[in-house]
């Protein structure tokens, strides 16, 4: 590839990429695949029943899957094709190789993270590659196959080859915005709204990216978030606007003192009290911020596209941030306004031709608490 300046790779670099075989695939690569700044990767057709979760760190993914020598067993339980679709039982742990595969410059590092729809439905998922200790990060100059570990928590699940639950984006260089330009950033364009008000340098909040909080007093129906039912139908990936929300979730309604007590282990959908919106210059990542005793899980689908709450011409003053949450060990009492989560922002390679919004076929852009795509709309119905 030619010389690049250092950014996270925009829609334009990404179709390079593709067209160069840094990223290249089993099945040809789809132009929908191709985001604002990231890639969907697509399911393979083959997934493994897992004993555990596992990290190769100095072996290929595939060759350690058998290793009764070390383990006593193989790690894989049993294989299923998932050509025309399959179902997985929440609370497995799965390993399905994808289609895409990567041939990465020696300066051009990845990072995936799961897609909206699929932290929504709270379906845990990572990124394992060959010869690596960690989850979802991909070291500059990768050369391999890309594996991916997937644990329904909520919901049992059908999926098939060829849809994504995953992005990846790509990066070169030290592109992460600091505080002080980040401050800067805020105060010349906003980046947090409360309602159509621009929070300014006094009442937002920066640290190593900016924070975030959640919202327990909701809009004019009184709901502030939706826990999952315990026991509920298969959530087929394919549906859209296909299922009764009461089936599967329970609304919380705002209280008279704006707090909620997090049960243990149970899924929660709320949403952030401010609305937020990336520049089309940049992109940005969302990442849990904990209290320091690992209390609850704040955030699993991360990633912001340029143009997500912004609008193609700046128009917009911002989009809620929806939190998927689940809470550890004990119950945890939250309230309205409490800090929640963290968002770092990137520099762009470039501005990309496509930008987050509905014509690029994006779902959320004017979401509230919204939940995902396979639900009905009209709640309850």
């Amino acid at each position: 590839m030619a010389k690049l300046k250092n950014g996270v790779f925009s829609y334009e670099e990404l179709t390079k990429a593709v067209a160069k075989g840094v990223i290249r695939s089993s099945a040809p690569i789809e132009e929908s695949q191709i985001q604002p700044a990231s890639l969907d990767l697509r399911l393979g057709p083959r997934v493994y029943r897992l004993v555990s979760s596992f990290l190769p760190e100095y072996e290929d993914v595939l060759g350690k899957l058998h290793k009764p020598d070390i383990y006593g067993s193989d790690l894989v339980m049993y294989e299923m094709d998932i050509s025309e679709g399959a179902i997985l039982e929440k609370g497995n742990v799965y390993l399905i190789p994808l289609m895409e595969e990567l041939d990465l410059p020696k300066t051009v590092e990845g990072k995936a993270n799961p897609k909206s729809t699929t932290g929504r439905l709270d379906i845990f998922t990572r990124v394992i590659t060959d010869n690596n200790p960690r989850f979802d990060e991909i070291p500059a100059g990768y050369k391999g196959g890309l594996y991916l570990e997937v644990m329904p928590r909520s919901f049992t699940i059908k999926v098939a080859k060829g849809q994504s639950l995953v992005q990846l984006r790509l990066r070169k260089g030290s592109c992460v915005v600091g505080d002080t330009p980040l401050k800067k950033l805020n105060t010349e364009v906003g980046l947090l709204y409360d309602g159509r008000k621009s929070l300014g340098s006094k009442d937002v909040r920066i640290s190593d990216g900016l924070f975030m909080s959640v919202d327990l007093v909701g809009g004019t129906d009184g709901i502030v978030g939706y826990k999952s039912k315990r026991n509920s139908h298969v959530v087929d990936l394919t549906k859209k606007g296909f299922y009764r929300v009461d089936d599967f979730w329970e609304p919380i309604y705002k209280n008279a003192k704006n707090t909620l007590i997090l049960e243990p282990e149970e899924f929660y959908i709320l949403a952030s009290k401010e609305k937020i919106r990336i520049p089309t210059k940049y992109a940005s990542e969302m990442v849990p911020y904990e209290a320091g005793s690992g209390e609850l899980r704040t955030h699993y689908a991360g990633f912001f596209d340029p143009g997500f709450g912004y609008g193609g011409k700046g128009e917009l003053k911002g989009t809620k941030a929806v939190l998927e949450v689940r809470a550890h060990d004990v119950p945890f009492m939250i309230a309205h306004g409490q800090t929640f989560c963290k968002l770092f922002f990137e520099k762009m390679m470039e501005v990309p031709e496509k930008i987050y919004g509905p014509k690029i076929g994006s779902s959320y852009q004017y979401q509230n608490i919204t939940l995902s795509k396979q639900f009905k709309q009209d709640q309850g119905s």
